[in-house]
């Protein structure tokens, strides 16, 4: 048991890896005909389209709140820093495949299978307090405390490609550009939003390893909370991609004892 576990872990490791290129497809209203679609790299992003970020400015997600209010309007506690990222607008990429209209959704999928689905309005004419969603592939300066990002062009950045939201500083006494739980409250609708032990946090909106974008025309009828399978055939990046983290060895040790717990009591019974 605890080998299949293991297997299992380490298998899932090896999907979760940074990201280079993404996959854009526009699909019909049959949920299944690719209309256009289109794969395209992060140095061919940065040439041809416009940048998000100037590789300096820091922007913040925000996780939850555990005291008080926990919308938090203030915007004064748990901020995530996501670094100094450059990255480009989805809108932009979904331009590529013939765009969205009012009525679609468009859907930002990751590597292991993680996604968000938001409305042609979150993407093509979001509010100032919600900014430009940007699909990240440079980070200027790691953050300041917490996850560790790595810095430069991905795969260095080992957290990219990953999904920030440019927010403006307007709702913000001290000038930061964050993302925060009341601004996700005011901006997206509830079925976009993303709760943590039912408290809002906008850090699990942040998705990393993002692989694939698809405008779904008429909007996403499937469902929203299983994984989705992506839409091409890749190769599984090889396992030496991941940088070392300290998360491996603690889960393992914890699966290792629950495996050894069951075998007593099964020893017991």
């Amino acid at each position: 048991m605890l080998l299949f576990l293991l297997i299992l872990f380490t298998t899932g490791m090896a999907h979760a890896a940074p990201t280079t290129s993404v996959y854009v497809a526009k699909i019909a209203q049959d949920q299944t005909t690719i209309l256009d679609d289109i794969t395209v790299g992060y140095q061919w992003m940065e040439a041809n389209l416009p940048v998000l970020g100037d590789g300096e400015t820091r922007y913040y997600h925000q996780g939850p709140v555990f005291d008080g209010d926990k919308w938090d309007p203030e915007e004064m506690t748990n901020f995530k820093d996501r670094g100094a990222v450059k990255g480009t607008d989805v809108k932009d990429l979904c331009d590529l495949v013939g765009g969205a209209e009012s009525g679609d959704d468009i859907m930002i999928r990751a590597n292991d299978g993680y996604h968000v689905v938001y409305p042609y309005a979150n993407v093509y004419t979001p509010q100032p307090r919600q900014g430009p969603i940007g699909i990240c592939w440079y980070n200027g300066a790691d953050s300041g405390a917490g996850e560790r990002q790595g810095t430069g062009y991905v795969p260095d950045y080992y957290m990219g490609m990953r999904v920030v939201f440019f927010a403006d500083n307007s709702t913000n006494d001290e000038g930061l550009h964050v993302y925060g739980n009341y601004d996700m409250h005011e901006t997206l609708p509830d079925s976009a939003q993303h709760f943590y032990d039912l408290l809002p946090s906008t850090s699990g909106l942040s998705i990393k390893w993002v692989d694939e974008i698809r405008v779904y025309q008429g909007g996403f009828t499937g469902d929203r909370g299983s994984l989705a399978s992506s839409l091409i055939e890749k190769p599984v990046p090889e396992a030496a991609t991941i940088p070392p983290t300290e998360t491996p060895l603690p889960l393992i040790v914890v699966l290792g004892g629950v495996c050894i717990g069951v075998l007593i009591a099964l020893r017991r019974t």
